[in-house]
């Protein structure tokens, strides 16, 4: 009896790991009549969109005051942005790993103390010549590829392996084959880029696929924290530790960076005050052109750019606002297809009906070019004349 109930017990179990393992090699599981999502969103995506009210954005708020606004609003996002990563004991410390000597500038690679919870990996651009010099901050992009953080936008080390050397070049396509940080170095300029959460030397122990990040995002929620807010909050203490190195003018720090790397530009320009300048290369667009179901794809971009509960009280352009009257630079292509024209123009007059209302529009520059999802070498020569003109 003990040996037939074992028997069927194996059974079972066999036969319940065969059709768990066939079921995992479906794509989809079959079809029900009724449904509540389509595509990649609610059926009510719609009358989602139509309740958003932003009652937080400026004009819609009852603060009158612009620096008040601006400071409770800087405040709702931290909140939404869930618990901070804690500081560092003894303050945001590097540690020098390697060195080289670049035609024009010093290469470093160091590992960042950015909070008590982990170190970051690092680059740090260093122009010859006699300091302080101004500074870049150069956010990297999301590309759905995780292999490299900071190697997208600075050529990596000779200390680094050929695997990431090739794969850097092979990235560096998308920029026309320059190197964003190393070319803001030839002209001058301290350039410091991270790894994020995720990226790079931050990214998953077994190798890391797309889907990962979505689901080590949903996990982290569980410790009341947000993924990308650790991002934001990385760039911030990052900022940080640039404005205290002695090679630095503190009063002079820009950022910068293309598609996921933009959007970190003007969350880090909106929450920081050590950014003086920033510059934005696509990524901005409203909520209502970029949620619905109006054109064939919607935001994909997931948890990366997730900040809980911050929909219902500003939307994107209205949180970039924050950084008035700051000088900003924001560049959208027409092509682009993550981006649909019509949201773009609409955050773009948002942003500058904040600025003009604060007398500062001369300071906010918002260009859309006939070009797709890229920053190659225009974009970064129109960047750098940016910085030129407010840093130097």
């Amino acid at each position: 009896m003990i040996k037939k109930t074992a028997t069927l017990i194996l059974i079972l179990l066999t036969s319940g790991m065969t059709a768990h393992a066939q079921q995992k090699k479906k794509d989809t599981e079959p079809k029900r009549d009724r449904y509540e999502f389509t595509r990649n969103l609610p059926a009510y995506a719609d009358s989602l969109i139509a309740d958003l009210d932003y009652p937080l954005a400026w004009g819609n708020s009852p603060i009158k005051n612009f620096k008040k606004w601006r400071k409770t609003a800087r405040q709702k996002v931290l909140d939404c942005m869930l618990t901070p990563p804690p500081a560092p004991a003894d303050g945001y410390k590097a540690t020098v790993l390697y060195e080289e000597q670049r035609q024009g500038y010093k290469a470093r690679k160091i590992e960042l103390q950015l909070s008590r919870y982990y170190k970051v990996p690092a680059y740090v651009l260093i122009p010859d010549g006699e300091g302080p010099h101004p500074a870049i901050n150069v956010l990297h992009d999301h590309g759905g590829h995780f292999y490299i953080g900071k190697e997208k936008c600075i050529y990596p080390l000779a200390c680094e392996d050929s695997t990431v050397i090739k794969d850097a070049l092979d990235w560096a396509k998308g920029y026309d084959g320059q190197f964003f940080g190393d070319y803001l170095a030839q002209h001058g300029y301290v350039v410091l880029s991270a790894d994020a959460p995720m990226w790079g030397e931050r990214g998953l122990k077994e190798g890391m696929k797309r889907n990962f990040y979505d689901m080590i995002a949903g996990n982290m929620m569980m410790y009341g924290i947000d993924l990308s807010a650790y991002m934001t909050y990385d760039d911030i203490a990052a900022t940080e530790y640039l404005a205290q190195m002695p090679e630095v003018d503190a009063s002079r720090i820009g950022c910068t960076g293309w598609s996921m790397g933009a959007y970190r530009t003007w969350m880090l320009a909106a929450l920081s005050d050590r950014i003086k300048a920033g510059a934005a290369v696509c990524w901005m667009v409203t909520t209502d052109e970029q949620m619905g179901f109006r054109y064939s794809r919607t935001e994909n971009g997931g948890f990366a750019n997730c900040i809980p509960g911050l929909r219902r009280w500003l939307d994107y352009p209205h949180i970039a606002s924050i950084a008035c009257p700051k000088a900003m630079l924001f560049i959208n292509g027409t092509q682009d297809k993550l981006f649909p024209v019509a949201g773009v123009e609409k955050a773009f007059s948002t942003m500058h009906d904040v600025w003009k209302s604060q007398g500062a529009d001369n300071q906010l520059e918002t260009e859309l070019w006939d070009m797709p999802h890229s920053c190659g070498k225009r974009s970064q020569q129109r960047v750098l004349d940016f910085f030129n003109k407010h840093l130097k």
